[in-house]
């Protein structure tokens, strides 16, 4: 498999509003609804539950994303990096499409993402839909047979055929030898830098730093040399 056909991307989101009081009236009762399966203590209401709103395509939106693509044909290899972010998710998405539509739309081409069949895809394309963004071919899995949908997963690839395994990329990284990346801020944390800071900066630095993390570990289990200082700076 060529490196340099596979897209490697990361996602950040955030809940759609910063407090769940600012959301409608129909939202409120809907994330309510919502909660009652998440809700595991009687301290669990919709209103604290709420910060988990992100996780979810109905009542979150992108607020990043980062691709990485590896050069093979340079001499060392070289990785460059793009990232599409901001308040309006919609121009993110069309741009981030765009990027798809010409460049991507190759039967030998993949993306890869940690988690990304479980969460990053599926979570883009529902977004794509919601904002009326037409959903690249790469992206679209209507129909397809399972080997015709061109995503990797380096969680599905750990997990050997083991469907209860969750392994994070962090770990993962760790078991590696990997520098992890986070050094600054972590997912958790994404929703709060945004709504409270208005850092978009700072989210998208996490966001690429996780993208060269999650081409370090395809890498490691695909046996291939890890990347250098060099060549991680493109």
């Amino acid at each position: 498999m060529d490196l340099s056909n596979i897209l490697f991307l990361d996602i950040e989101t955030v809940p759609q509003f910063p407090v769940f009081t600012e959301a409608s009236e129909s939202v409120q009762y809907l994330w309510g609804e919502k909660a009652k399966f998440l809700a595991r203590t009687e301290d669990d209401i919709p209103e604290s539950l709420y910060e988990r709103a992100g996780i979810y395509a109905e009542f979150g939106k992108i607020v990043c994303i980062s691709v990485g693509l590896v050069n093979t044909k340079s001499s060392p290899r070289k990785v460059r990096l793009k990232s599409f972010f901001g308040d309006n998710e919609k121009e993110l998405l069309l741009a981030f499409a765009e990027l798809l539509h010409q460049h991507y739309s190759a039967d030998y081409h993949l993306l890869c993402a940690h988690n990304g069949k479980e969460f990053d895809f599926p979570y883009i394309a529902r977004r794509m839909l919601i904002n009326q963004v037409s959903i690249p071919r790469i992206l679209d899995t209507a129909g397809k047979k399972p080997w015709e949908v061109k995503h990797l997963d380096t969680m599905q690839m750990w997990k050997f055929g083991d469907y209860k395994h969750f392994t994070s990329l962090k770990l993962l990284a760790h078991v590696f030898g990997i520098p992890s990346p986070k050094d600054d801020i972590d997912g958790s944390q994404v929703a709060g830098v945004y709504w409270n800071e208005g850092d978009i900066d700072r989210i998208v630095t996490y966001c690429e730093k996780d993208v060269i993390t999650l081409i370090q570990v395809y890498l490691a289990m695909t046996s291939q040399p890890l990347l250098t200082e060099e060549e991680k700076a493109g």
